[in-house]
């Protein structure tokens, strides 16, 4: 009798930075109960976050073919600029290249490579191998069809910027025609045509296309008009979105997956237990965003004047270090009403129901973990894919307001009591039924299931034609 052939083995790479990391893991265990062997490239550093954090070595070490790869000797600074970003991505190119060939080629049973999509350089360490790259775009839809028509944008003459007018319409990113604006486009794109990132993302982002299929963290319901615009380039691709609601619809263990690479402060769970329902503002901005002293101040005082009851995630990074006190209003409506911590169980903070509403930076995975909590949003963008986010946030979604380019404590009052009171009732049944489609996604026969299941399939098939050469 022939020998049983090996499963299909799948490396899984992505960019060392929270979001990446946690949406490729959350992949990762969608892959691992279909029989698939994974072995997960991640950084040092992230790795001993992993370890001290969350329970992801639990989870993962049930399955025989999991293993992570573990390399050293990558940036460890932070990623709060462009720059830095541009650091590690440097960083990675020249000490990851040959390594991931080296496993490639060491290896007999290699099937293919899933990789984050901004580390191009991944499709040349394959190359010449015949193992195809999966590239799984971490961000939205939206954001990625926007950064692929920057070419389009510079051959028009809507890059670089003319003037002053930031509330001009974009007209070249096809199927944003009528809402985008100039201050929506990534951040990146406010600079000349020199800037570095500019250069990058639009070269990254077109060679996608030499990719075997790209790979989308969204549901059609959400972005299938925008996804199909894409298609018209790369016609392989699968949404198979919200990853996070995809693995608790189809796990048999319904808790909470943390791939956190902070420490998270669950005390705060017990202080929303005692809090009236629909009550509260959640604020993060993330594991990257940084703020001014002068901004820290002003969301405070507007969170305090707001009169709303808040929960605000303020990481030690998030400010420059500053040992001016804290003005005794800030203090006291503090008190009163809000909850601090260094960083919260952001999945389970989004499902409780004492959340109103959500101050958010925009990062592609808060985005979805609010809308598949139906939680409404105020949006206030960091950088990069953030700005297209807030923006189909609240012009397409009709999810909140996004108050971008602005930080006065005047509008931030304003926006939340907006959100949270004045048209609290139209956005809590967007929120709901956009929350609604979600879910209908990832169920058995929607979309999103069908799509990864589709995957899969397709992965076995590549392991089925390795076996046969």
């Amino acid at each position: 009798m022939a020998p049983t052939p090996p499963p299909p083995h799948v490396l899984i790479f992505p960019f060392p930075a929270q979001g990446h990391v946690n949406a490729m893991l959350k992949l990762t265990e969608l892959l691992l109960p279909a029989g698939l062997n994974i072995t997960f490239l991640i950084s040092a550093k992230d790795h001993r976050s992993l370890s001290g954090y969350a329970n992801i070595h639990t989870r993962l070490n049930s399955f025989p073919g999991f293993q992570f790869h573990v390399i050293q000797g990558l940036y460890e600074g932070p990623l709060d600029s462009a720059e830095k970003l541009t650091i590690m991505f440097d960083c990675m190119s020249e000490k990851t290249t040959l390594l991931l060939r080296k496993l490639i080629l060491d290896s007999p049973v290699t099937t293919c490579v899933i990789a984050d999509g901004i580390m191009d350089f991944v499709l040349d360490a394959v190359e010449g191998t015949g193992v195809p790259v999966f590239s799984f775009r971490t961000i939205s839809g939206c954001a990625f069809w926007a950064y692929f028509s920057i070419p389009d944008l510079i051959n028009s003459g809507e890059l670089p910027f003319q003037g002053t007018n930031m509330d001009e319409l974009i007209v070249n990113v096809k199927g944003m025609e009528g809402f985008l604006r100039r201050r929506d486009l990534p951040s990146f794109c406010r600079s000349g045509l020199s800037n570095r990132t500019l250069q990058q993302v639009s070269s990254i982002s077109r060679r996608a296309l030499d990719a075997h299929a790209i790979i989308l963290n969204t549901f059609d319901d959400l972005e299938g008009r925008i996804v199909s615009h894409i298609q018209k380039h790369c016609s392989n691709i699968y949404t198979i979105g919200p990853l996070h609601a995809h693995l608790k619809s189809r796990s048999l263990n319904k808790s909470i997956s943390s791939n956190s690479l902070f420490e998270e402060d669950k005390t705060c769970i017990g202080w929303l237990d005692q809090q009236p329902p629909k009550s509260v503002l959640y604020v993060s901005f993330g594991s990257i965003a940084t703020l001014t002293r002068d901004q820290l101040m002003e969301f405070w005082y507007g969170l305090v004047n707001s009169k709303k009851r808040f929960l605000w995630v303020i990481r030690k990074d998030l400010v420059s270090k500053d040992d001016d006190k804290l003005p005794s209003e800030l203090e006291n409506g503090t008190k009163e009403r809000g909850y601090l911590v260094g960083w919260a169980p952001q999945e389970d903070v989004l499902a409780h129901p004492a959340l109103g509403a959500f101050l958010t930076h925009n990062g592609w995975n808060s985005t979805l973990e609010s809308i598949v909590a139906g939680i409404p949003m105020v949006s206030w963008p960091f950088f990069a894919d953030q700005q297209i986010n807030s923006r189909f946030v609240e012009a397409v979604w009709k999810l909140g307001i996004d108050m971008k380019d602005t930080c006065d404590r005047t509008t931030v009052e304003r926006i939340v009591n907006e959100v949270m009171e004045v048209r609290k009732d139209e956005f809590t049944e967007s929120a709901k039924r956009m929350a609604k489609l979600a879910m209908e996604s990832v169920s058995e026969g929607g979309t999103s299931y069908s799509n990864l299941d589709r995957l899969i399939q397709d992965i076995k098939t590549m392991g089925v034609q390795h076996e046969d050469e």
